[in-house]
């Protein structure tokens, strides 16, 4: 029976929710239970008191040290890793190691990772490529033989060679302070003492029950009696602090030459799987250049392929370079125009059908980088674009994906750009036994299409649709950034990099506007619901397949910007995930 003071309150809140104009409700089974939040309320929004009233929140300022990504546990372990006296390359892989307890669904040490970071003492920016590869027996002929016309999504063919744990050691071996043992002694607590499952990991673990389920090993832990671990349920993972353990102990070797990769080597063997050994030996980060271009006094800084970073690049030159030449006028260039939003879908448009068509492992096939990221290219694709009318599109593969994007940054002034993933929602669906993480599914990536750059063959990188950025301004850094969630990355980072660099905003207010993400596959065009309402019927006439849509296809973002006056940190962290940037 409900408590007099709970009914009298609900009796009251139906009343009122009758008046004119007041959509107030509260579900009589939710105050049955004593049990606040679930997904049955509904309110109107309220208003912030200065500034854009759609901002969600200021931007989190400090002075000393900040990190920012998406989920606050996982920030937490960063912070705590700087006050131990690491440095933001420390507070990186604290942070990461800790995501892959707190988001499996996302990212761990069975996925692949990326950095572009500024060094303070050198006063320049590098690049760190820690990919995997496929294995050695991976051919084009053994997966059509076993799988037809299409790359398997799942399974323990999908994944190729992790190459996380190799660039942890890495980034930690050339800049950090700390070692393994202390860089990853919050996420063993974490998974030992464990952690209460948030709204919106749970719908995502939810959505992956089924796959969870074809792996005994994988149901073991990510399944709760069949079920998944559910919003609010605490969720503890033993056998990864156990792995975590080994790396303390015996550094990235214990990884690859050690205890954890004979369980995955045997359990490959085990299921029909490639993987050897010697796949495993041949896994080595790489530091590279990374590639850039210019856009209004800014210069933007992406990784170099296998990655669809050059997308973003090309992107932001057809935004540059098109308005003039297709009679586009300053007064027509703002985030409320139509004419600007049907631009940046087009010159999208544009910029992947280049990706689909070049890109690929640079180890094994000529991706024309410099030509594809010139200005004098942006302005010949420029008469691609029609501003009356929406381009039609040759069906095409839709690389997808879940990840974990991180920033950090330091007093030294420190600044890494770090983003990893083990692609879809919990990878291949197989755990390594004993050891509590999934394995990658990015072999998915590749293609079985003869004579694409992207056909898979022995030791080969997938396309990785991960990438962090990154902007300077005369030489020094401005932001650090990302946009996590497969095919909208690219995208998504020139929606971001549009409105702080062209219209201003700043890095809060960047990522909580309103974004579209366009589906190169089926030309479908999804923008979130208060954009639709404003624009969605113009973009309709011109023959866009334009549909309302919330905020989950959009990608979570996350921003450190530099403040170019006083050196401060300035936090940023998309509404549209759970986590947030902190500072001290």
């Amino acid at each position: 029976m409900m408590p007099p003071l709970v009914r009298t309150l609900a009796r009251c809140l139906t009343l009122i929710g009758t008046g004119a104009g007041l959509v107030f409700t509260v579900p009589v089974q939710a105050q049955d239970s004593g049990d606040p939040g679930h997904d049955s309320f509904d309110a109107y929004r309220g208003d912030r008191s200065t500034g854009w009233l759609g901002q969600t929140r200021s931007e989190v300022m400090a002075r000393n040290g900040m990190v920012a990504t998406s989920q606050p546990l996982a920030a937490e372990a960063g912070i705590e890793v700087l006050h131990a006296g690491g440095n933001a390359f420390d507070a990186a892989v604290a942070t990461a190691a800790a995501i892959n307890v707190v988001e499996p669904e996302a990212t761990g040490m069975g996925g692949d990772m990326f950095v572009i970071a500024w060094l303070a003492k050198e006063h320049r920016l590098v690049a760190l490529d820690a990919s995997g590869r496929a294995p050695q027996a991976a051919t084009a002929e053994h997966y059509r033989k076993a799988f037809g016309a299409n790359m398997p999504e799942d399974g323990i063919q999908s994944a190729v060679v992790p190459g996380a744990v190799d660039g942890w050691a890495t980034l930690l071996g050339k800049y950090g302070r700390l070692g393994f043992r202390e860089v990853l002694a919050p996420a063993i607590r974490l998974a030992d003492q464990g952690f209460p499952v948030s709204q919106r990991i749970g719908t995502e673990w939810a959505m992956s029950t089924d796959l969870l389920a074809k792996d005994p090993d994988t149901a073991a832990i990510y399944l709760d009696h069949g079920k998944a671990w559910g919003w609010g349920s605490i969720f503890r993972n033993p056998d990864l602090a156990k792995a975590f353990r080994l790396l303390g102990e015996g550094g990235r070797d214990a990884f690859y030459k050690g205890p954890i990769a004979r369980a995955i080597v045997a359990k490959s063997q085990k299921s029909g799987g490639l993987f050897t050994m010697a796949d495993f030996d041949r896994i080595h980060a790489s530091w590279v250049e990374p590639i850039s271009t210019t856009f209004n006094g800014y210069t933007i800084h992406e990784m170099p392929p296998s990655t669809q970073g050059f997308a973003v690049l090309e992107l932001m030159n057809l935004i540059e370079q098109c308005p003039a030449r297709l009679g586009l006028t300053p007064d027509r260039i703002n985030p409320k125009s139509a004419d600007f939003w049907h631009l940046m879908v087009e010159a999208k448009k544009v910029a992947y059908t280049d990706l689909r068509k070049y890109n690929g492992d640079p180890d094994f096939t000529k991706v024309p980088v410099a030509m594809l990221i010139s200005k004098e290219y942006a302005a010949q694709q420029c008469s691609r674009i029609s501003m009356a009318h929406a381009a039609a599109l040759d069906p095409s593969e839709e690389p997808l994906g879940g990840t974990a994007y991180i920033t950090t940054a330091d007093a030294e002034g420190n600044v890494v750009s770090f983003i990893y993933s083990v692609y879809n929602f919990f990878g291949s669906g197989v755990t390594a036994p004993g050891y509590g993480f999934v394995l990658n599914d990015r072999a998915a990536a590749f293609t079985l299409k003869p004579g694409s750059p992207n056909t898979i063959a022995p030791g080969k990188r997938p396309f990785y649709t991960i990438i962090p950025g990154f902007v300077t301004r005369e030489g020094k850094p401005f932001a650090s950034f990302g946009v996590m969630y497969g095919d909208q990355q690219a995208q998504g980072q020139a929606q971001v990099l549009v409105n702080m660099l062209l219209f201003g905003a700043n890095a809060q207010a960047a990522g909580d506007a309103a974004r579209f993400a366009h589906a190169q596959r089926t030309n479908r065009l999804q923008l979130e619901s208060q954009l639709f309402d404003a624009i969605g019927a113009d973009l309709k006439a011109r023959g866009h397949d334009v549909h309302s849509a919330n905020g989950f296809d959009m990608g979570g973002y996350q921003a450190i910007m530099i403040d170019p006056k006083t050196g401060a940190y300035r936090g940023a962290s998309d509404p549209r995930k759970d986590g947030e940037a902190i500072g001290f």
